[in-house]
This record gives C-alpha cells, structure tokens and sequence, in this order.
C-alpha cells in the first residue's frame, strides 16, 4: 500500500498558499511520523511524508500525491485540530473512498471525539501507534477486525466504536528507528529563516514520557506520563547511524537528564566513538545540573542546553510543583554557562497566583542568569494538565471546544487581562533582548563562535514584537 502521513501547520489555510498563512517555519523533523513511517516500511508498505511546516507548496505536493494513495494518515495536535479536519475534509472532496486515519497527541487525550472534530476521519489512535498501524491497514484490506485492535475508534453504521483499550510501547528497542530519509527533502534547523544548528540536522528520542508531575503540563495522561527509556545501546546505535550523515542532533525527550546514572554512560560511549555532532538537549531539569556530567558532555559533543526554569519566584514554583528552587536554578544556568552551553530557558507569567510583583520579579530573575535566550510565555490552561482538571472541577472552565484557555481575568482564570499579559510580554523581551550588558556579551561569544546566526534571530524576533 501507499500511505501519506501529513504534519499539518496550526494556522495553515489549506486552500491557500499565501505567505500570510503560513505561520512558522519548521524547527525539527515530526519525529512521531517518522517513527510510523518505518514501521510501515518494513512491513513493505510504500510511505510519503508532507510535513506542512516545511513544505514551500503543501498543497501541490498533496494533490500530485492522492491519485497513488491508498490511505492518508494525519498527526493531529490540539491547536492544529481544525486546520486537520479542513484538510481531511478537502482530501475527502478529491476522493471519497480514500481511508483517513488520525492519531498524534490530539488523539490520544480525545480518541473518540477526534473522529467528530476530524468528521471526515475513518480511523483515529489513541497513543502509541507503532504497535498497532500495520493491523490497522491489515483491517482496511479485510484481513483483520478493527475491533480486535487495541487503541482504535472507528465509524460503523453512522456509530463511533471502539477496539479493545490502547497498548503502550514499553519495549521501546523493540522499535525500528526513524525513518529519517522520507524527510530529506526538507531543511530542518531555522528559526526565523536562520540556521540556529549546524546543517545537515535532524532530532532523536532516548526516552518516553516524564517522571515528575508538573501542573501545568498537558503530559498528564497515561501514555505521556509512563516514563520508558530505551537502552544505552540502542540509544547508541542510533547515534552511530546518523553520525556522518548529520552535522546537529536535538534530543527531545520531556527529561533526557532524569536518570543521570544513564546520561552519564550514554556520554562516554558518544566520548569513545568520537563524534563530530554538535548535540543540543532541550527540556533539562535545573536540578540536574552537576558539574562531572556537564564536564562530560561538553566532551561528548554537547553545545546547546535548554531549561525549563517557568518561573523568578518560589511560591510560583512550588504551585506549578516543580520541585526546583531557585538556587538551582542559579546553580545550573552558572555551570551551563562555565562549559560554554549555549544556554537557553523558558518562563510563565500569568499564573492565577501571580501578581504584578510576580511578574517583575520573574523578569529581573531572567536579566540576572547568564542567559543566551530566554523565551517568555503566557500562562494557558491546557487541556490534560491537573491546572486545567482542577479549573474545572471548581467551575472556572467549563465543557467548550477549546483546549487551551489563556489566564484572562475577564474569565476569571488569573489576575491579569489578555492585553495585560501581552504586555508583560513585550516588556519582558526589550528588558532582556536589549540590556546593553546582553548584547555586548552576545556580540563577544559570537565572535568567539564565528556565528552569528542567534543574534540575527533574536533581533528578527524582537523587531517582529516591537512593530
């Protein structure tokens, strides 16, 4: 069989291919998508890929491709889910007969209803897939009963079914790696239009799901939350595949330093096989900054670390139960810092606790932290997270087609209007991005680098607040 798996860009008007609808460029590979695409190949099945985040002309590429479908498979993410279904539904107008299945994390926190906002969707996973797609298209031929599949929903007689309650992929070695080459067509690793990695670039897993809890995450349910990690070795020969063929890997588990006994291990094979990638690790706990682990990646190859700090206030972090502090905080950002990481960190302002003084404090926080970049965001009740669950428990949010809902005082969910907090926003980016002291330490490291990419970045994107 031919199967399209689509990545489809929030925002994206289908039927258009104006410039003002495409809404950001492609930061990495849909890496889900290429984990099923190799399950499907090495079944035989034929696969294609359309990543609408990077694609210069999605639409084009779809309409050549649909004649030789004979099934489409879409990855559908809540604040993408109507884009989706406009596609799906526009697919179906081209050719009625064609079998569309959705899955992705939208899917996996509604399974049943995804069928309903995807109206034109045969088929929706929720969960992991690789266990379950090949019996999926076994059942599209006749050959098995979508019933006797677990993690399905499906349509029969005008009525959404279910198969039997959705598997987790605990063996995670079991599982072929990416199938990176049905993306080489793209170029992965801009931001803003700019290489922020070095090319060729591509991203890896190492582990599944996260070990902590925190209260604003939408990780919440049981796939995300069940913390799986793959061996060493397998992590190992996977870094030895791509080795050669790609300059820059990102390693995009919820928490790749949970288990720094593993990190540890996994550092000195990479120090062993002597690889020239630069590797970039994003979602770092800042309490698992230690001086021996961090000495041993900057040897290993490691030149980006990314933290997710959230917050310049105890009392905040401790009702987002972060179980950090700010010592930590400090303490990791210095080190990081020390071995040369390019360091990076996101923050949350709105949350209902936060006051004015809550702001300004987590703003100053940031100015004081040798920072690289930071990344302010705007506290939003998200669909799946325990915030979002206690919202609606006390009635603050109730049933509505919306899965994410900013901290609006107008809904009485935060202290602060929506124009407040954009505000903070653009307050928050002019303090940081344009101390004088942050430039002039920019400028030096980018000399000492050689590129100059992160300072073009960063003046694209506070030129595009400010105006």
């Amino acid at each position: 069989m031919k199967i399209i798996l689509l990545y489809i860009a929030p925002g994206y008007e289908f039927w258009s291919e104006t410039k003002k609808n495409r809404t950001k460029s492609s930061y990495h590979p849909p890496l889900g998508l290429l984990y099923i695409g190799a399950t499907l190949e090495d079944q035989g099945h034929k696969v294609e890929i359309i990543d609408f985040h990077a694609e210069k002309h999605p639409v084009d590429s779809l309409r050549k491709s649909l004649p030789s479908a004979d099934a489409v498979g879409i990855s559908v993410y809540s604040q993408a889910y109507k884009e989706s279904a406009q596609v799906a539904r526009k697919i179906k107008e081209i050719d009625p007969s064609l079998p569309i299945i959705v899955g992705g994390p939208h899917c996996s926190l509604h399974p049943k209803k995804s069928l309903t906002e995807v109206p034109a969707a045969d088929i929706s996973v929720e969960g992991e897939a690789e266990y379950v797609i090949n019996d999926i298209f076994q059942a599209l031929k006749g050959r098995k009963q979508l019933s006797t599949i677990p993690g399905v929903y499906y349509r029969e007689n005008d009525n959404i079914k279910s198969g039997k309650p959705q598997l987790l992929v605990y063996d995670l070695d079991s599982l072929p790696f990416p199938a990176r080459h049905l993306v080489d067509k793209y170029d992965y690793g801009k931001i803003k239009n700019s290489y922020f990695f070095k090319p060729k670039f591509t991203s890896m897993i190492t582990s599944r799901g996260c070990p902590f809890r925190c209260r604003f995450c939408t990780r919440n349910t049981h796939s995300f939350k069940t913390y799986r990690k793959r061996s060493i070795e397998n992590v190992v020969a996977e870094i030895q595949e791509i080795d050669g063929n790609y300059r820059s890997v990102i390693i995009v588990d919820d928490n790749f330093l949970a288990d720094k006994k593993r990190v540890h291990k996994i550092m000195d094979r990479l120090i062993e096989m002597g690889t020239d990638m630069e590797v970039y690790i994003e979602g770092a706990r800042v309490d698992t900054a230690e001086r021996s682990l961090f000495e041993k990646m900057k040897r290993a190859g490691v030149k980006h670390l990314y933290f997710g700090i959230e917050s310049g206030n105890q009392d905040v972090l401790d009702f987002y139960d972060k179980k950090t502090n700010l010592e930590q905080i400090r303490k990791a950002v210095h080190l990081s810092r020390e071995m040369g990481f390019f360091t990076g960190a996101s923050f949350i302002f709105g949350a209902p606790i936060e006051t004015k003084h809550h702001i300004e404090q987590t703003i100053k926080f940031a100015c004081s932290l040798p920072l690289d970049t930071a990344v302010f965001n705007l506290f939003t009740y998200k669909y799946g997270s325990d915030i979002w669950d206690e919202a609606v428990k006390n009635g603050n949010i109730k049933e509505t087609e919306e899965y994410a809902i900013m901290a609006d005082s107008n809904k009485g969910l935060g202290n602060f209007t929506k124009e407040e907090l954009a505000a903070f926003y653009r307050k928050a980016l002019v303090r940081f991005y344009l101390r004088p002291s942050y430039i002039k330490r920019q400028a030096f490291r980018s000399l000492q680098r050689k590129d100059f990419n992160g300072i073009k970045i960063g003046l694209r994107h506070l030129s595009n607040i400010l105006t």
